[in-house]
């Protein structure tokens, strides 16, 4: 099986309930047909009724296996409008304001996993990735002891000998351009626990740089090096070592040279990039080059989670998405 394959037969057996909020968007429905006959996850589309029916019977999906919930008319509806004013009334949100956020489908969905309603929400298809991220950072926050949302790419390589049999995870490749040492280290802390929700395995962390072990000074380096103090102390039971070059951390040979007696050089199976930019071309490099296939972004650091979709994405896309946050959900 695929790890994609994995992920849903995971998520088939743990059964969480995830939020569709983009209830009246056809490729939400279609997805949302496929998820419920094939036992993925508990589907609850959010929209106008008549109008989740209608786009329903266009694309041939059966609703019969999934909860359809208008937010303006749903019995929660008012005390979701005045638990958000609660929340939010000390930022200037008035009572009214707060009505006018809870008819929107992504707070009224974000309220309904902080109320604990639902496990994650799934989104952004048709919206951007602030209309989707803003709602779940002012209502289900972050995890504790995170103060920041990332972004993780679960990696495929057809190389074997690579992280754990050709898998590795990836962070940050999506959110921080500039991340601190702080930020760094939570990033470490929160992708190992992606790579045991999603694929299962034991996490062993590398912090990136372009220097190993000393082999260069400079204040980047500094600041990588800081950062796996600072996961150490966070998670003292997380297996992470740093500062180390891609290929100390992955390639066992060079790992020894460089690394020796280091407990990540040579086996990492989870990347923590220095920034945004080297994230980034990182695992658009490996793709283009290396063949390697490359599933997300994964949003973390949530305190339950939330992944945002791209407008161009496709029904597998969807389905995919919310098998992951189902298993995120697991923990």
């Amino acid at each position: 099986m695929s790890i994609i394959d994995d992920i849903r037969a995971k998520a088939k057996k743990n059964q969480r309930t995830i939020v569709l909020a983009e209830g009246t968007e056809e490729r939400t429905v279609t997805a949302a047909g496929l998820i419920a006959k094939e036992g993925i996850a508990k589907i609850i589309l959010l929209g106008k009724v008549n109008e989740v029916k209608a786009v329903a019977a266009k694309v041939g999906t059966d609703l019969a296996k999934i909860t359809v919930i208008d937010p303006e008319q749903s019995e929660k509806f008012d005390g979701f409008a005045a638990e958000l004013y609660e929340l939010r009334k000390k930022k200037g949100l008035t009572e009214e304001a707060a009505r006018q956020l809870v008819a929107n489908p992504l707070y009224f969905g974000a309220m309904m996993i902080y109320k604990g309603e639902a496990d994650g929400m799934v989104a952004g298809a048709q919206n951007t990735t602030g209309d989707v991220l803003r709602p779940a950072l002012q209502i289900i926050k972050t995890a504790p002891g995170i103060s920041s949302v990332s972004g993780a790419f679960i990696m495929v390589s057809p190389k074997k000998e690579l992280g754990d049999n050709g898998i590795l995870l990836f962070a940050d490749c999506a959110v921080n351009p500039n991340p601190t040492a702080e930020q760094l280290a939570e990033i470490a802390v929160v992708s190992a626990r992606t790579a045991r929700a999603l694929v299962g395995f034991e996490p062993k962390v590398a912090m990136l740089s372009f220097s190993t072990k000393g082999s260069a000074k400079h204040e980047l380096v500094d600041k990588v090096i800081e950062a796996t103090r600072l996961a150490k102390e966070k998670d003292p039971a997380l297996i992470v070592d740093g500062e180390l070059q891609a290929d100390a951390a992955i390639v066992a040979k060079v790992g020894a040279s460089k690394a020796p007696g280091s407990i990540v050089a040579g086996q990492a199976n989870v990347l923590v990039f220095p920034d945004l930019q080297a994230g980034n071309i990182g695992y658009k490099l490996a793709q283009r080059f290396g063949g390697v296939e490359a599933i997300g972004p994964v949003l973390q650091g949530m305190a339950k989670p939330v992944n945002d979709l791209s407008r161009g994405c496709s029904v597998e896309d969807i389905v995919n998405t919310v098998a992951i946050t189902a298993c995120q959900a697991v923990g």
